[in-house]
């Protein structure tokens, strides 16, 4: 399955610029805002689940990801939560959730911050909440394969091919597990058709996204203040506590400062927990559940 290329990805013009995004389902609306790389396609991929319980979910493609411009008005964390909330007045909405996984989280903390009153309900998970640094160890032959076209026909062709690896790297290169306990969150999720089909999806929505990510590793460090404790909406807050990638201290950052905040750590959980993790279908539920109550 390629969920990335089965769905169709729009461009509207918006009062603060052209928006790609990509629109599922029906129901109570639901913004999802993708990492760093990605784009509305990896966002339509990770927020389907909410789709067969309810929801609309509209994927948006960040400045510099696939069909949305990166200008010099759309860099910053606040450029970019305006923007976005001119895609959903774009689309005559007045109020929505908000979910975001890993570098979404700016942006989406601005939103709740800025819009109170649009806002219903701020999902974040695994989500950037203060200054972050893209070191973390890539190197230029990674940074090469993460941003040009030859990572993304790679990782695809690897899709097509090796797709077992695809899941083991998934598990092994966002972690601190052991090498048994690697072993077999890799096999628990090969073993299970939705989460290895995820997965595979997911692979594929990450190379050849330079733009976007280079604007990210300009702008992430540079954060000092997202003025959490002035999010006032319903917020959730998800991490797996072995994540490499965002490590758990952001979300811990975010619920010292954010009030009310309700926080799950999934225990030896990975980036991708909220959907591959064992306990993956309770966690999807709350969130489900927190969008639904707000």
């Amino acid at each position: 399955m390629d969920h990335a290329e089965s769905v169709t990805r729009t461009v509207v013009e918006t009062s603060l610029g052209k928006v790609e995004y990509i629109d599922s389902g029906h129901g109570d609306p639901v913004l999802f805002v993708h990492g760093s790389p990605g784009g509305c396609d990896q966002g339509a991929v990770m927020g389907a689940f909410l789709v067969p319980r309810g929801f609309r979910v509209i994927a948006v493609s960040r400045p510099g990801y696939l069909g949305t411009p990166l200008t010099e008005t759309t860099k910053t964390p606040d450029q970019q939560a305006d923007l976005e909330l001119a895609l959903m007045d774009s689309l005559g909405l007045e109020r929505f959730g908000v979910m975001c996984w890993s570098g979404g989280g700016p942006s989406s903390y601005r939103m709740a911050v800025k819009h109170p009153a649009r806002v219903m309900a701020l999902v974040a998970l695994a989500g950037v909440s203060e200054k972050y640094e893209f070191g973390n160890g890539i190197n230029s032959l990674e940074y090469s394969l993460l941003t040009g076209g030859l990572g993304a026909w790679l990782m695809k062709e690897m899709v097509r091919h090796t797709p077992k690896r695809v899941v083991q790297m998934s598990v092994t290169e966002e972690s601190d597990l052991s090498k048994e306990q690697a072993k077999e969150l890799s096999e628990h999720i090969w073993n299970d058709e939705e989460k290895r089909d995820f997965v595979l999806a997911v692979s594929s929505t990450i190379g050849g996204r330079k733009a976007g990510l280079n604007t990210d590793r300009e702008q992430f460090p540079e954060i000092a203040d997202l003025e959490l404790e002035k999010i006032s909406v319903p917020t959730l807050l998800v991490h797996g506590t072995a994540d490499t990638d965002v490590h758990p201290d952001q979300t811990e950052h975010a619920a010292q400062h954010i009030p009310n905040a309700e926080v799950i750590r999934v225990q030896n959980g990975t980036h991708l927990c909220v959907w591959t993790d064992p306990t993956s279908p309770d966690i999807q539920e709350r969130i489900a559940a927190v969008m639904s109550n707000a």
